[in-house]
């Protein structure tokens, strides 16, 4: 019989006096709440932590690996895929992992929302060891749909009789050994998995809303790996004596969500204008510490294929913005808000503390916006006010952080984002013909190079020019360690926290 034991309360410190630094636990602490069980909202929680595992793994640089499928292949005319399980592949309550529970996994991922419903399925089933994945038309990325974390493999016993997910049992080095909804997690160590062993047993997680209080947890060493920092924290944390600061770019943006049906954003002229009001550089500078990171398009220069150095970046211009305001019509009230009409230019923007540099943008923005007569509110609230709010329509602005490659092609997203209908975390209210068209034939492969890198260039032209999206910066993922954990890696492909590569110093 299995010991189960409970380090709520405890220090990283007073830990290792009271176990040795053989049984160490890691302990993290990170903003993000756990809102959910089910992979469709929040399975990359359970991935980067180790917990459960995709059919399709992806290494550092975005390359597509096995996961729990050793191999996989694609009929020519592209309408079936075939994918081999890993042998002896068991799931955290002992049961095996076969082609049949891989198959009835995703069949309930394909009935809820997620990426997987982007993909033109007609069936999946199962022959033996094999997963077989059949479709309406081909639809070329579909490998890296299945490194989705909404795809993820969990056991049978997971669900209930209604499909839902009421406990994670997954595949891999980790297993859950307590969770208290929606802040605190702990792990340890699977003994059934097939990989190296890991070198550390136990591993919790606790959300922690304030970033300050993340830093002062890190600092004194009660957290061994600390997320979400502001760059003032990170400035701090440079120079404390038992921590370093990792960090690496990554395939996201922090942009502006607008709604095109709203009367004051329907015109990409004054959304040209609003982009010119933006001053990128400066809140890059001043905020997070890195003007490396000011957008000068929606594409960061980590999506090497579909970033376009050719492209006139967008600049910051407030005598340019005001001339485009007046020449669409809208010019300065008695109270220095830009009027046309009857209609004053007031708008909300949403946004969430989740990553604290985000309320900090927004105020930056608010007070930009002001010198050309946008009368800017800024509502900080809960992250799913974003997507309630693009489907309830009452949505105007949303600011928020967008990972291009949680699967790890771009496309994927792009035509969930950029679809006719507009997506929670895309477009809203406001579609082109032409670039539909563009993503839907990049989307059924066997495209040319050339070709491709073409329709890719047009496709990124076309949001410059249009702005559905108002990129402002870039982003750089920074993370306090201690200083006697070795091996820690961040990924630039945000899927996994690499505890598996993690050992102790002091051993």
């Amino acid at each position: 019989m299995t010991k189960q034991y409970s380090y709520a309360g405890w220090s990283a410190l007073a830990l290792v006096a009271v176990m040795g630094a053989e049984a160490r636990p890691l302990a993290m602490v990170g903003p993000w709440e756990i809102h959910s069980l089910d992979p469709a909202s929040n399975g990359v929680f359970f991935t980067r932590l180790q917990v459960a595992e995709t059919l399709i793994e992806v290494d550092d640089k975005g390359e597509l690996q096995p996961g729990l499928a050793s191999a996989w292949s694609v009929s020519d005319d592209g309408l079936q895929w075939r994918f081999t399980l890993r042998q002896g592949a068991h799931f955290h309550d002992g049961s095996v992992v076969t082609g049949e529970q891989a198959a009835w996994a995703l069949q309930q991922a394909l009935h809820k929302p997620g990426v997987l419903q982007s993909v033109p399925i007609q069936k999946i089933e199962a022959k033996e060891d094999l997963l077989i994945i059949r479709l309406h038309e081909p639809f070329a990325p579909l490998a890296a749909v299945l490194a989705h974390p909404s795809t993820q493999i969990l056991a049978r016993a997971a669900y209930d009789d209604k499909g839902q997910v009421t406990q994670v049992i997954g595949s891999g080095p980790y297993r859950i050994a307590s969770l208290q909804q929606p802040q605190r997690i702990e792990t340890i160590r699977f003994d059934g998995w097939q990989g190296p062993k890991p070198a550390i047993e136990r591993v919790s997680y606790l959300t922690v809303g304030r970033a300050e209080s993340r830093t002062l947890m890190a600092e004194s060493g009660q957290a061994d790996i600390a997320w979400g920092l502001d760059p003032v924290s990170i400035r701090r944390l440079q120079q404390a004596p038992k921590v370093t600061i990792a960090s690496v770019t990554l395939p996201r943006t922090i942009q502006l969500k607008l709604n095109g049906a709203d009367p004051r954003l329907s015109d990409p002229v004054v959304r040209r204008a609003l982009s010119l009001a933006t001053d990128r550089v400066g809140m890059a500078t001043a905020l997070l510490r890195d003007p490396e990171m000011a957008a000068t398009q929606l594409f960061p220069p980590s999506l090497s294929e579909w970033h376009q150095p050719g492209l006139t970046p967008l600049a910051y211009d407030v005598k340019a913005a005001q001339a485009v305001f007046a020449a669409a019509g809208w010019h300065k009230g008695a109270d220095g808000v830009l009027q046309k009409g009857n209609e004053r230019f007031a708008l909300t923007l949403r946004t969430f503390p989740d990553r604290p540099e985000l309320p900090l943008l927004a105020t930056a923005l608010q007070a930009q916006w002001k010198a050309v007569g946008v009368d800017l509110k800024v509502a900080v609230g809960n992250s799913s006010e974003i997507p309630a709010g693009h489907q309830n329509g009452s949505l105007q602005l949303g600011l928020y952080a967008r990972n291009y490659a949680l699967v790890p092609d771009p496309l994927v997203t792009l035509l969930g984002d950029l679809a006719p209908g507009g997506s929670d975390w895309g477009v809203m209210n406001w579609q082109s013909t032409a670039l539909t068209e563009q993503l839907t034939r990049l989307g059924r492969g066997k495209v040319p190079a050339a070709e491709a890198a073409a329709l890719r260039q047009s496709i990124a032209t076309t949001l410059q020019q249009e702005l559905p999206l108002l990129p402002l910066a870039w982003y750089r993922q920074s993370a306090a360690v201690n200083r006697d954990l070795k091996g820690f890696e961040l990924d630039p492909q945000e899927r996994s926290y690499y505890l598996t590569r993690l050992t102790w110093g002091n051993r």
